[in-house]
């Protein structure tokens, strides 16, 4: 596989394309807009500079990184000729399966298409396919080019060469890649959006501020992030709707969200991309939030 489309320029999706480019992948990175195309190129030019700045890379590697993308706007031509397709769109169960309708019309016949999901059933998504045995998940971790772990998620349908082929995939990114079945959340979000969300039911109930949740979670279990900045960082709207798959898959309350999650949802406070979460959040200490995962 050399030949990779990312669908999606958002946090994920030039996360994944910068991933893969860096790797010198052939890389198609495809959104409907032009605009969320530039922001995306303009992220991972950025990123690029900060890895620059910290001799990480050379500004060579940067220029070739840049130039392994190609941007699309037309799906069926950002697909042709691609040997995987990445889906990153918005966290949405309609949105994904609409998306993977058209990726099956579209796609080579031998072309496996995997999406980064971080709840959503695989085996729903393959279902709405010809091709199920060759629908697979990869949930990679933000920011994609400094975090390690790629969760390999099969559907109920997914080959074992297709499963086989994406782990291997993944160590040549650098990654370490773990294989898990396909139940609501799968691991890592089964387990962290249960702490995120009693974190806020914390806040909730007055048993401390913000910092103070953080703090003791910082320092008394040594997270490098508190909770609450974590779900910031990851998007108010994405931990409802985690949240909102496991308690619709598992029928269980204790994946409930917080109604304090679901009210600053509601009003739009979705953390760090809309410039206030449970933090406040000006452009520059955003810049600075970003530029320290990069440090």
């Amino acid at each position: 596989m050399k030949n990779i489309a990312v669908i999606g320029a958002g946090t994920m999706g030039n996360g994944i394309a910068h991933t893969f480019a860096q790797y010198n992948f052939t890389v198609h990175l495809i959104d409907i807009s032009e605009e969320a195309l530039a922001k995306g190129m303009h992220t991972i030019s950025a990123n690029l500079d900060r890895m620059v700045a910290k001799e990480k890379i050379t500004e060579a590697q940067k220029n070739e990184t840049l130039a392994n993308i190609t941007t699309f706007t037309k799906l069926e031509e950002g697909v042709s000729g691609v040997d995987l397709v990445v889906e990153a769109a918005t966290e949405n169960v309609d949105l994904k399966l609409s998306i993977f309708k058209n990726l099956d019309k579209v796609c080579d016949s031998k072309t496996v298409l995997a999406t980064n999901t971080s709840s959503i059933s695989i085996t729903k998504i393959a279902a709405v396919t010809s091709r199920p045995e060759q629908v697979i998940g990869m949930h990679f971790m933000n920011p994609v080019p400094i975090m390690k772990l790629v969760e390999v998620i099969k559907g109920y349908s997914t080959s074992d060469e297709v499963t086989s082929t994406v782990m291997e995939l993944s160590k040549t990114l650098g990654k370490v890649p773990v294989e898990v079945n396909d139940y609501p959340g799968f691991v890592a979000n089964r387990i962290l959006m249960p702490m995120i969300n009693e974190s806020i039911e914390t806040l909730y109930n007055g048993v401390a501020g913000v910092s103070e949740i953080d703090t003791v979670m910082k320092l008394g279990m040594a997270h490098p992030m508190g909770p609450l900045q974590l779900a910031d960082f990851i998007g108010l709207d994405v931990c409802l709707s985690i949240l909102n798959v496991m308690y619709d898959g598992f029928k269980n309350p204790k994946y409930a969200p917080c109604p304090l999650l679901v009210n600053m949802v509601m009003a739009g406070k979705l953390g760090v991309k809309s410039g206030e979460g449970f933090y406040d959040y000006s452009q520059s200490k955003k810049a600075e939030t970003v530029a320290k995962m990069f440090s």
